[in-house]
């Protein structure tokens, strides 16, 4: 079981704060990474540290989709970030509309979620039809829930 993380602690205290982010955000996006079955070598794990007022970001970059994470305060159900890309270079002109989801869902208990939801995510990539969906709830135009249950 990996360690427990409070999410809603402010990482800009101090330098130790944010280095202990930067390696428990890494940790889980490598743990959701092999959940989903990515080779090694198709994914990069990247990390800005920003500067003292900001998180920074920790991603997962894959030729297809891009996760970032990052504190964002109050708003934690903001903290993850995630679109497709044409690349793993991300470049902005290609990239898919954006879906958010709670830091909580890099979890383990909660890994499942966001598994399902980078999948959906991936697969509006590879020209997935909405419409054929059985999850009524499920609209790739659309924002992701806003708030993990």
């Amino acid at each position: 079981m990996a360690e427990t993380y409070d999410w809603t602690r402010s990482c800009t205290g101090s330098r130790e704060d944010k280095n202990l982010f930067h390696k428990v955000a890494k940790n889980r996006l490598k743990a959701l990474a092999k959940d989903l079955g990515l080779a090694a070598g198709s994914f990069e794990i990247r990390s800005n540290m920003g500067g003292n007022a900001v998180s920074g970001e920790i991603s997962l970059q894959h030729e297809d989709f891009r996760i970032e994470a990052s504190s964002p305060g109050p708003r934690q159900e903001r903290g993850l970030m995630m679109h497709t890309c044409a690349n793993r270079q991300n470049e902005s002109r290609f990239a898919g509309q954006n879906h958010f989801a709670p830091l909580t869902w890099l979890d383990e208990k909660d890994r499942p979620k966001l598994k399902k939801l980078v999948t959906q995510v991936m697969e509006q990539k590879l020209g997935f039809n909405a419409d054929l969906n059985p999850d009524p709830g499920y609209n790739p135009h659309l924002s992701t829930p806003r708030f993990s249950k």
